[in-house]
């Protein structure tokens, strides 16, 4: 599949797309269960990860889990936790005795380490070169310019701003439609890449932009929009 010959404008977001951390959560997570020998489907780690993806979608179990436990309290991340492990197919009893245990497991080990994939940095400039028009779009509540700065990334974007500092988040239409006032851009000539389904793809798709997802890890084998591997394939697909 080829991005449309009309597009002249290209939204990125960032966590996942352009900016990746390694070990992920969920790898630290489906360690720590190998370790304490819990059996699991081989499908297990996908539907998580799937989870993962839809409940910070603004989801009703995220809505619920905010409302019953707080904003991020202990006890929120533990019952997020219980989710996890509900989508990876434990049943309720066992999740509710596990997720105490290895709690402090994943807090202890999960250290993430922020990196760029080498053919970031080179793709951002080729589509400068192509004369395309770009922004970011992130999802994060804090601003972005340090991150975007100290990644020079702030030489290849027209703009970029964080779902905190306009206060909506994806996938509301509110924050395509603010990147599309950035960019001086109509949804038919604008594509968004991103890596999160539920947030990036649906988002985009509500509001008439052409989705790309970025999905490396084959998270979602039946999304129904154009999928790439590694941002370098926009360069390919052009």
């Amino acid at each position: 599949m080829t991005l449309p010959l009309q597009i002249t404008t290209l939204l990125f977001d960032l966590d996942g797309t352009l900016v990746h951390q390694h070990p992920s959560s969920s790898d630290i997570l489906f360690t720590i269960l190998d370790e304490h020998e819990i059996p699991l489907m081989v499908s297990a780690l996908q539907e998580t990860q799937q989870f993962m993806f839809r409940y910070w979608a603004n989801s009703d179990e995220f809505t619920q889990d905010i409302s019953m436990y707080g904003d991020f309290t202990e006890d929120f991340w533990l019952h997020y936790l219980k989710r996890k492990l509900w989508a990876a197919g434990l049943a309720e009893g066992q999740a509710a005795n596990l997720a105490p245990i290895i709690q402090p497991e994943l807090l202890e080990r999960h250290k993430p380490e922020t990196f760029v994939p080498n053919d970031v940095r080179p793709t951002l400039k080729s589509l400068r070169r192509l004369g395309y028009k770009m922004g970011l779009v992130s999802n994060r509540s804090a601003s972005v310019e340090e991150v975007i700065r100290e990644q020079e990334f702030d030489s290849y974007l027209d703009f970029y701003f964080s779902a905190g500092e306009v206060s909506c988040w994806k996938p509301e239409p509110a924050i395509f439609e603010h990147a599309l006032y950035l960019a001086d851009s109509n949804p038919e000539i604008t594509a968004y890449i991103g890596d999160n389904y539920f947030t990036d793809i649906v988002g985009a798709k509500n509001v008439g932009i052409h989705p790309i997802l970025i999905d490396p890890r084959n998270i979602f084998p039946d999304a129904d929009c154009q999928v790439i591997t590694k941002i370098s394939d926009l360069i390919s697909q052009m």
